[in-house]
C-alpha cells in the first residue's frame, strides 16, 4: 500500500502554516487533475491514429529485461550521448547522482508499467523504465540528504543485458 495518503499524519510542517497557501495550492493541484484528464482524453484520440509497428518494436526492446537479469549500467560516455540538454531521455531524467552507477553490473528489481505520480497524484503508464535492486535515492545535492529511500528510474537504453 502506498503511504501517500498518510504522509501528511507523520510529517511536520515546515515552519509555514498559512492555510491561503495550502487552498491554493490545492487549487492548483485540483486544476492539474482535470487539466492533464483532458489533455489525456484528447490525446488518446489522437494517439489510436498511430502506427502500431512502433509500439511492437519498443515493447520487443523492453521485454528482455525481467526481474533478476543482470544488467551493466552502460558508461558516462554511453548515457550522455542519449540524453538531451536537460539531461533526459523520453522525459526520464538522468539524475547528477546515478553517475556513480555507471559501469558497475547491478540486478534488475522489476520493470515498471505503472507509477504514481506524486505532482499530481494521477497513476500514469511508461514503457522501458526498470528499477535495480538496492539501487535507491539518497537525497540529491540540490535538496540534500534524505531517508526516504525512493527507487531510481532507469531507462532500457541505459542497460546493458549480461547473459550469464
Amino acid at each position: 500500500m502506498c503511504q501517500l495518503c498518510h504522509l501528511n499524519k507523520i510529517s511536520q510542517p515546515l515552519g509555514f502554516t498559512n492555510k491561503t497557501f495550502q487552498r491554493r495550492n490545492r487549487l492548483k493541484r485540483i486544476f492539474k487533475r482535470r487539466w492533464h484528464f483532458v489533455k489525456n482524453v484528447l490525446s488518446g484520440i489522437t494517439s489510436q491514429k498511430k502506427n502500431a509497428t512502433s509500439e511492437i518494436e519498443n515493447n520487443s526492446i523492453t521485454n528482455d529485461l525481467k526481474s533478476g537479469d543482470t544488467v551493466r549500467v552502460k558508461s558516462r560516455k554511453e548515457i550522455q550521448s542519449t540524453l538531451n540538454h536537460w539531461n533526459q531521455l523520453k522525459g526520464c531524467a538522468f539524475m547528477e547522482e546515478m553517475w556513480i552507477y555507471c559501469g558497475t553490473s547491478q540486478r534488475v528489481f522489476k520493470k515498471i508499467n505503472i507509477f504514481l505520480d506524486e505532482r499530481d497524484y494521477l497513476m500514469k503508464k511508461c514503457n522501458g523504465i526498470f528499477i535495480l535492486d538496492g539501487v535507491i535515492c539518497e537525497g540529491t545535492n540540490d535538496f540534500g540528504p534524505c531517508d526516504r529511500s525512493c527507487f531510481i528510474f532507469w531507462r532500457r537504453e541505459w542497460l546493458e543485458k549480461i547473459d550469464q
